[in-house]
């Protein structure tokens, strides 16, 4: 089992080539491996470090297998709000409980240490039925249907699925 802690701006190299390596698998991340770069990395770790909740594991070794966070919008009206969470896991590491980790840990400190955040936000592709059905199991619930907004390597449409925790859910 990986070692969790939260994420530093000493990660930046370490959490850029992870998600490097799991945007070049389909469907792995949004943006394309070549789509990120050093500067892209360093201001999600900045605003995630800052206002947020960011999270990675370590394996063994020390080498970072898995990365989670998200941020505050940054106005007062989305105080509340944790919006654009990602998490990527190494593709050697997919299929071990490290996902869930580092979710359940992302979302204890939510709940036990950030009062203030009552809704964490998430977008999932539709063909993804295997994220969404994870997220349902964290407590995350569909919201709707962006029609059509992910356009794939192929050409091919597909829509994106918002998703939200609550937390003072009712249902």
């Amino acid at each position: 089992m990986a070692s969790l802690r939260k994420t530093g701006m000493q990660d930046l190299d370490a959490v850029l080539e992870l998600h490097r390596k799991v945007a070049k698998r389909p469907g792995g991340l949004a943006r394309l491996a070549t789509e990120i770069d050093r500067d892209l990395v360093q201001q999600f770790l900045g605003r995630a470090i800052d206002g947020g909740v960011t999270f990675v594991a370590e394996s063994d070794d020390g080498a970072i297998q898995g990365e989670i966070h998200a941020v505050s919008p940054g106005i007062f009206c989305f105080s509340h709000v944790l919006t654009d969470l990602t998490i990527a896991v190494d593709p050697d590491a997919q299929s071990k409980g490290l996902g869930r980790q580092l979710f359940e840990a992302f979302m204890r400190e939510v709940t036990d240490n950030r009062p203030e955040i009552d809704r964490v936000e998430l977008i999932a592709r539709e063909s993804n039925s295997r994220a969404l059905a994870f997220y349902e199991s964290l407590g995350f619930n569909i919201e709707g249907v962006f029609k059509q907004r992910i356009r794939n390597v192929d050409g091919s449409l597909e829509s994106d699925i918002p998703m939200a925790w609550l937390r003072n859910d009712e249902t």
